[in-house]
């Protein structure tokens, strides 16, 4: 099952009263693909909305409303497409919703609380939501730009604020962050999905958590290695001149360690000669000077 249907089949489990069930179904009807003075036209692959509707349109006009049912198999699927035809049969439903020629969220379909089950049905209809394991993306498309529009509206009073972007046939509003998706989810009843997707950003904030620590432990062993590169370096120049036995006894230590431990940090050689971090680095800068004076009577010989 996709999380989009995971977040349905959430929202399913929540329409337990009329006025939910009311709500719930206005919200797809309303956001369906076709609604004219002659047909009112549905269209989902998404198997729970197929069980959701009818049961939805039985409850609420008995047998009033008959539907016309049509399955079309997909390589991917089914397409399930309901049709509600008839200037009769498709005037009692735009009235019971107040559905007019230039569709429009009508608040007076909904009833208090029920706005979360409302926003539900569109999603029924029209929403999609990408595993969040992949990204962050909830989208409802919507069949006008004014019902694009007016579903902001509701969206920024719930406290989330969708993008809005005009796609090939429709308008989409859509949410990329995870805190506002999960607060939407739990507004439409899908609290499951909602600790699921906490479970998901967690996961991948420990993740990245662990990544950044291996990135610096791996930058911090490549500054030890390089810095052991070059102080080997300076301490092979001074052996080379023959210049260990001129060293003060605590420079010659510490070459001396240095030789023999050089994937020893300074901090750990600074452990083995009782010495701070700080104490070891100004040695080695000692050492490195002498090694630099070698270097410039070479060059001055050549």
């Amino acid at each position: 099952m996709s999380f989009s249907d995971q977040v349905r089949e959430c929202i399913r489990s929540t329409i337990n009263d009329h006025d939910k069930r009311f709500a719930c179904l206005y919200g797809m009807l309303l956001y369906g693909r076709t609604v004219t003075r002659t047909e009112i036209c549905l269209k989902s692959e998404s198997e729970v909305f197929h069980a959701v509707f009818p049961v939805l349109m039985k409850t609420v006009f008995s047998a009033s409303v008959p539907l016309i049912t049509e399955d079309k198999p997909r390589k991917d699927g089914i397409l399930h497409i309901y049709r509600i035809q008839g200037e009769e049969s498709v005037t009692a439903v735009r009235r019971m919703f107040h559905i007019h020629e230039e569709r429009r969220i009508d608040m007076r379909n909904l009833p208090t609380n029920s706005v979360g089950m409302f926003l539900g049905g569109v999603f029924l209809t029209c929403g999609t939501m990408t595993d969040p394991e992949k990204e962050y993306h909830l989208e409802f498309t919507a069949p006008t730009e004014t019902l694009c529009h007016d579903l902001c509206d509701i969206l920024y009073s719930v406290g989330v604020h969708p993008n809005v972007t005009k796609r090939r046939y429709a308008w989409s509003a859509y949410l990329k962050v995870s805190e506002e998706i999960g607060d939407l989810l739990t507004f439409m009843g899908a609290q499951r999905c909602t600790l699921e997707l906490i479970d998901v950003q967690i996961d991948k904030e420990v993740k990245n958590r662990v990544n950044r620590m291996n990135n610096c432990d791996m930058a911090n062993i490549d500054k030890v290695v390089s810095a052991s590169e070059r102080q080997c370096r300076d301490i092979e120049v001074i052996v080379q001149h023959d210049g260990m036995k001129d060293l003060p006894a605590e420079l010659r230590m510490l070459a001396q360690l240095r030789m023999e431990n050089p994937h020893l940090s300074l901090s750990e050689l600074g452990e083995l000669v009782h010495l701070g971090r700080s104490g070891v680095n100004h040695r080695f800068r000692r050492l490195a000077a002498v090694a630099d004076t070698y270097r410039k009577g070479d060059a001055h010989d050549e």
